[in-house]
Protein backbone atom coordinates (compact mmCIF):
# COMPACT_ATOMS: atom_id res chain seq x y z
CA UNK A 1 0.00 0.00 0.00
CA UNK A 2 1.68 3.39 -1.06
CA UNK A 3 1.84 6.01 1.36
CA UNK A 4 2.49 9.64 0.89
CA UNK A 5 3.15 12.90 3.10
CA UNK A 6 0.39 15.78 2.72
CA UNK A 7 -0.23 19.08 4.29
CA UNK A 8 -3.49 19.35 6.61
CA UNK A 9 -6.34 20.21 3.75
CA UNK A 10 -7.06 22.70 5.88
CA UNK A 11 -3.43 24.56 5.71
CA UNK A 12 -1.39 26.56 3.76
CA UNK A 13 1.20 24.67 2.96
CA UNK A 14 1.83 23.09 6.42
CA UNK A 15 1.36 26.34 8.20
CA UNK A 16 -0.83 26.25 11.75
CA UNK A 17 -4.14 26.17 11.64
CA UNK A 18 -5.73 29.07 14.46
CA UNK A 19 -8.81 27.90 16.10
CA UNK A 20 -11.30 30.89 16.00
CA UNK A 21 -14.41 28.70 16.35
CA UNK A 22 -15.41 28.69 20.20
CA UNK A 23 -18.04 25.82 19.89
CA UNK A 24 -19.32 22.84 18.00
CA UNK A 25 -20.59 21.73 15.70
CA UNK A 26 -19.00 23.82 12.77
CA UNK A 27 -15.59 23.99 14.57
CA UNK A 28 -12.85 25.12 11.93
CA UNK A 29 -11.60 23.02 9.28
CA UNK A 30 -8.50 20.90 9.95
CA UNK A 31 -8.89 18.53 7.31
CA UNK A 32 -11.02 16.68 4.80
CA UNK A 33 -9.76 12.98 4.13
CA UNK A 34 -9.72 11.58 1.24
CA UNK A 35 -12.11 9.52 -0.48
CA UNK A 36 -10.30 6.79 -1.75
CA UNK A 37 -7.74 5.41 0.59
CA UNK A 38 -7.04 6.44 4.08
CA UNK A 39 -5.88 8.62 5.73
CA UNK A 40 -3.35 8.10 8.84
CA UNK A 41 -3.84 11.81 10.87
CA UNK A 42 -1.30 13.41 13.28
CA UNK A 43 -2.59 16.61 15.10
CA UNK A 44 -0.49 18.41 17.56
CA UNK A 45 -1.77 21.97 19.56
CA UNK A 46 -0.26 24.95 20.42
CA UNK A 47 -1.67 27.15 23.04
CA UNK A 48 -0.31 31.10 22.43
CA UNK A 49 -2.38 32.47 25.48
CA UNK A 50 -0.08 34.32 28.38
CA UNK A 51 -2.59 33.94 30.96
CA UNK A 52 -4.94 30.57 30.64
CA UNK A 53 -4.77 26.52 29.97
CA UNK A 54 -7.03 26.24 27.07
CA UNK A 55 -9.50 23.19 26.63
CA UNK A 56 -9.35 21.83 22.55
CA UNK A 57 -12.06 19.79 21.34
CA UNK A 58 -10.94 17.85 18.20
CA UNK A 59 -14.28 16.66 16.34
CA UNK A 60 -13.23 13.73 14.55
CA UNK A 61 -15.09 12.34 11.52
CA UNK A 62 -18.51 13.92 12.81
CA UNK A 63 -19.53 16.05 15.65
CA UNK A 64 -21.63 13.62 18.30
CA UNK A 65 -19.66 13.50 21.67
CA UNK A 66 -18.39 11.78 23.24
CA UNK A 67 -17.99 9.51 20.02
CA UNK A 68 -16.23 11.92 17.80
CA UNK A 69 -14.88 14.54 20.03
CA UNK A 70 -11.43 14.45 21.48
CA UNK A 71 -11.06 16.86 24.14
CA UNK A 72 -7.21 17.93 25.73
CA UNK A 73 -6.65 20.57 27.98
CA UNK A 74 -3.55 22.41 26.31
CA UNK A 75 -1.26 24.22 28.81
CA UNK A 76 -0.29 27.90 28.00
CA UNK A 77 3.18 28.36 26.77
CA UNK A 78 3.68 25.14 26.34
CA UNK A 79 5.46 24.06 23.08
CA UNK A 80 3.89 21.54 20.26
CA UNK A 81 1.05 19.11 22.25
CA UNK A 82 0.52 15.75 20.72
CA UNK A 83 -3.45 15.63 20.39
CA UNK A 84 -4.47 12.91 18.02
CA UNK A 85 -1.28 10.20 17.60
CA UNK A 86 -1.67 8.78 13.89
CA UNK A 87 -5.73 7.90 13.61
CA UNK A 88 -7.01 6.46 10.22
CA UNK A 89 -10.12 7.93 8.80
CA UNK A 90 -11.30 8.62 5.49
CA UNK A 91 -14.14 8.42 2.69
CA UNK A 92 -14.55 12.37 2.62
CA UNK A 93 -15.09 12.66 6.64
CA UNK A 94 -14.22 16.18 8.29
CA UNK A 95 -11.96 16.61 11.38
CA UNK A 96 -12.53 20.06 12.61
CA UNK A 97 -11.73 21.95 15.99
CA UNK A 98 -12.74 24.17 18.73
CA UNK A 99 -11.74 25.77 21.55
CA UNK A 100 -12.16 27.73 25.06
CA UNK A 101 -11.10 30.93 23.51
CA UNK A 102 -10.95 31.86 19.86
CA UNK A 103 -7.73 32.68 18.21
CA UNK A 104 -5.43 31.77 21.27
CA UNK A 105 -4.94 28.04 20.18
CA UNK A 106 -3.29 27.02 16.80
CA UNK A 107 -2.77 23.82 15.10
CA UNK A 108 0.17 22.00 13.15
CA UNK A 109 -0.22 18.45 11.48
CA UNK A 110 0.13 16.06 9.01
CA UNK A 111 -1.45 12.93 7.06
CA UNK A 112 0.03 9.80 5.86
CA UNK A 113 -2.08 8.89 3.05
CA UNK A 114 -2.67 5.09 2.33
CA UNK A 115 -3.44 4.28 -1.07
Amino acid sequence: MPVSKEYLSGSTFGKAIVVAATAGPTGTLLHTTATAGKDEIWLYAINGSTGANLKLTIEFGGVAAPGNHIEKTIQRESGLVPVVPGFVLGSGNVVRAFGASGLSLAMYGYVHRLT
